[in-house]
């Protein structure tokens, strides 16, 4: 019988996990696990964010000051900064983020072992985790100025 379980029997789905910015796979037990707070309160992380070609247009019309492309930076910043679970970010993005590295590893390790049930502390849409001043400052940044410095106008 314990033949034809093996033979016939499901087979676990492996537990596989991607940089939920960059996209890269992650190995099992690498990685780093940061909070949407963590994440957010990145001014190179916004600057990158507010850049890339899927968003660069938008940019581009806030700064010529278009109501358009501040409303769609607007939603682009509430996207990210309400997501409520912990982001697993790979080696090639944790100099991003003023972070505690070794924390940030170890969380990573726990919620690989959970196989991503582990949260750390903190987690939740940024503007419940984060001070109200703290909040409207980092998404004034986003918004209005985010990508300034790289884009030609």
């Amino acid at each position: 019988m314990a033949l034809l379980d093996s033979l016939f029997g499901k087979k676990k789905k492996e537990f596989k996990a991607s940089c939920q910015i960059t996209k890269e796979p992650i190995e099992k037990g690498f990685g780093y696990l940061l909070t949407t707070a963590q994440v957010v309160t990145s001014k190179k992380y916004w600057d990158m964010i507010m850049t890339e070609p899927e968003t660069l247009s938008y940019t581009v019309s806030h700064f010529k000051n278009q109501a358009s492309g501040t409303q769609m930076r607007s939603m682009i910043f509430d996207k990210y900064a309400t997501i409520a679970k912990a982001w697993i970010i790979s080696d090639s993005i944790i100099n991003y983020f003023d972070v505690d590295k070794t924390t940030a590893r170890e969380h990573a390790k726990k919620w690989w072992a959970s196989e991503g049930s582990f949260t750390p502390e903190n987690i939740g849409p940024a503007e419940q985790v984060l001070e109200a001043t703290e909040y409207t400052h980092l998404k004034d940044y986003a918004i209005l100025e985010a990508g300034r410095s790289r884009v030609a106008i």
